[in-house]
């Protein structure tokens, strides 16, 4: 049996942390939105699943070990907090709602998922040769991420087989990477950083 690394037990924490802030928290806050009828904050929790959308691929490429994931898991760590300050209009109509709970509760969790992915991003940089260099994705150093997805590959696909799992991991970052570069190469030139701009 392998000795643990000593920062194993923070690649679970990670990944606790990625549950309640980046699926739980954000998932209450839209339903809360939709009953309050608060269409700035939807509008903007909308924009913030479709970017995060990139931590689901990751799991799934880390899965079947794809050294790709531990990029494509930084990058949304850069892109979430992007999504969540760049559209101005949507920034000032929440800046000028009245004090409500819901809107405490959006912004706070805005700044915590913020720290935490600009925290979680410094982290991962040391992991980017695994993405890399084959010696070192074999090694447990950069294997100990793959645990946590593997675990959720045994609750949720645990009669589905790695190679397919992989596949649609490597679908879905092709769809993302497609769609985003659309935004980048069309839409963002057209609409700025105003959201609601068709």
């Amino acid at each position: 049996m392998q000795d643990q690394l000593w920062f194993e037990p923070l690649v679970w924490t990670d990944y606790r942390l990625a549950l309640l802030f980046a699926v739980l928290f954000p998932l209450i806050l839209l339903i809360w939105a939709f009953v309050q009828k608060n269409e700035t904050i939807q509008h903007l929790l909308t924009i913030y699943w479709r970017v995060s959308s990139l931590l689901a691929v990751t799991v799934y490429l880390m899965i079947a070990a794809v050294p790709l994931s531990f990029m494509s898991g930084l990058m949304a760590r850069v892109l979430i907090p992007i999504a969540l300050w760049f559209w101005v209009d949507l920034n000032e109509e929440i800046n000028d709602q009245s004090r409500t709970p819901l809107k405490l509760a959006f912004n706070s969790w805005r700044w915590a998922m913020t720290v935490y992915s600009a925290l979680g991003a410094l982290a991962s940089l040391p992991f980017l040769q695994c993405a890399i260099s084959q010696t070192a994705l074999n090694t447990r150093f950069c294997r100990v991420w793959f645990d946590p997805p593997l675990l959720f590959k045994q609750y949720f696909h645990a009669n589905t087989s790695v190679p397919f799992l992989g596949l649609l991991g490597v679908a879905g970052l092709l769809v993302y990477v497609a769609c985003l570069s659309y935004f980048v190469l069309v839409k963002l030139s057209k609409q700025g950083r105003s959201a609601t701009q068709q």
